[in-house]
């Protein structure tokens, strides 16, 4: 009998101490107000230490730091470039660090130097030689959609290897080029060093001012191209817009 009632205490107990620290798990959870972003993030956070798979934890610290720059915090954001250990999603996460700062529409231009100055210096720390050069890639893009087309073509411009550089400056074009932006687009695209990139990159943006109707621009950029066959494909796209029919082949 006295067996059987110490062996009851001590369920009771256990009962007693699991439930405690049930209720203080839950405590430690609801320590957030769900709107308050700033502190979910932290949790989010604090989360992340406890993920065991490397790469998962690294997509969750990439996400995180977007969300970051989104709420205004770029520089806690940019510290958790530090974190991650793929040099692959070291150079995605500043692109999106960057590409949200862009979407944030800063009115100040002085923030936005010091931003793309600090992504600049962590794609440096970047070893694997792909993946720094994306990186670049990356930032000179973000440039662009932040209004920053001087920044961008310097950027592009420091990049070593040739067909990423060429890669930068027909990426920037087409944001050029999507916001309307004809002088800048050219510009970028001047900048290319290979024939046939070049050629592409003005048949992409004349299909962007064709698809804006903005055929004048699309005309311009169309007589750009060196190749016979691929300028007369450009003008009958020009010559199609309107054509519900014919555009749906293309």
């Amino acid at each position: 009998m006295k067996n059987f009632k110490a062996i009851s205490s001590q369920a009771i107990i256990a009962i007693i101490l699991f439930t405690i620290a049930l209720i203080f798990s839950h405590i430690s959870y609801a320590q957030c107000v769900a709107t308050d972003k700033l502190c979910v993030m932290n949790e989010i956070l604090k989360t992340t230490e406890e993920i065991d798979n490397p790469a998962w934890r690294d997509k969750a610290l990439r996400e995180l730091a977007k969300s970051f720059t989104y709420e205004g915090q770029e520089a806690k954001a940019i510290e958790l470039i530090t974190q991650i250990k793929k040099p692959d999603t070291k150079a995605m996460t500043i692109r999106g660090i960057g590409m949200a700062a862009a979407d944030n529409d800063w009115n100040d231009k002085d923030r936005y130097e010091s931003l793309f100055k600090n992504l600049a210096l962590e794609a440096e720390k970047i070893e694997h030689e792909p993946s720094y050069a994306i990186a670049y890639t990356y930032i000179a893009m973000a440039q662009a959609f932040a209004k920053d087309n001087a920044g961008a073509m310097a950027t592009a411009k420091t990049m070593k290897n040739e067909a990423l550089r060429n890669k930068a400056f027909g990426e920037t074009a087409e944001i050029q080029a999507e916001r309307g932006d004809f002088k800048n687009a050219m510009l970028s695209i001047a900048e290319i060093n290979s024939t046939s990139y070049r050629n592409k990159a003005y048949g992409t943006i004349a299909a962007i001012f064709t698809k804006a109707g903005k055929l004048d621009d699309a005309y311009a950029s169309a007589h750009k191209i060196d190749n016979p066959y691929a300028k007369a494909q450009t003008l009958q796209k020009i010559v199609n817009f309107g054509n519900e029919e014919e555009t749906l082949k293309e």
